[in-house]
């Protein structure tokens, strides 16, 4: 059998954990990225800002973060992030996402969010979060991460406004979601 340090691999892309060793490189990659993520976007651009982001992704309850990674280099293309998860009656999270610009446009985050699709909605194991909803909190113009949740299978639910605190201001949303019963993983999907 061989080691992958991925949860979950598609063609192109594997899912790991954050690290807080992953720092240097997430960092350096988010301010690479800026022009493509502002305003709707605001990764940590710096170790003091991303080491208590990563920690919370790492040790905290209610939080699932994953680092998207090219699978021919290792090196990072992206992240998404499932936030606010509710179990309960509800087993819900709030997904956040970003492709950093060196991986835009090349279907590597369509290919990442099939697999987080497939770990959150997976049984809940080491192998997933055995969530039944997933939501996507999208500012109306933002087009380009719109297509990315219609893409997968997320149906338009309706308006927030002032939903966010976004770049100094309160920003209406549009509320998009997909659950377990309504989507089925994308392509290829070999559980690490």
């Amino acid at each position: 059998m061989t080691f992958s340090p991925y949860l979950r691999e598609g063609s192109h892309v594997g899912l790991r954990p954050f690290r807080l060793a992953d720092g240097p490189e997430f960092t350096a990659r988010a301010r690479e990225s800026r022009e493509l993520h502002r305003p709707w976007l605001f990764p940590p651009a710096t170790i003091e800002e991303y080491e208590p982001y990563a920690a919370r992704l790492i040790e905290g309850e209610g939080r699932a973060g994953f680092l998207v990674c090219e699978r021919e280099t290792g090196g990072i293309a992206g992240f998404v992030n499932i936030n606010n998860i509710v179990r309960g009656a509800f087993q819900c999270g709030a997904l956040g996402y970003g492709a950093f610009a060196h991986a835009a446009g090349r279907g590597l985050l369509r290919e990442a969010l099939g697999l987080v699709l497939a770990h959150a909605f997976a049984p809940q194991t080491a192998q997933g979060l055995g969530l039944h909803r997933l939501e996507a909190n999208i500012q109306p113009a933002n087009t380009a991460s719109i297509a990315l949740v219609r893409g997968a299978g997320f149906r338009l639910e309706g308006l927030s406004p002032d939903f966010l605190y976004v770049d100094g201001a309160w920003r209406d949303h549009e509320r998009w979601a997909v659950t377990a019963e309504t989507t089925a993983p994308e392509g290829p999907d070999r559980t690490g």
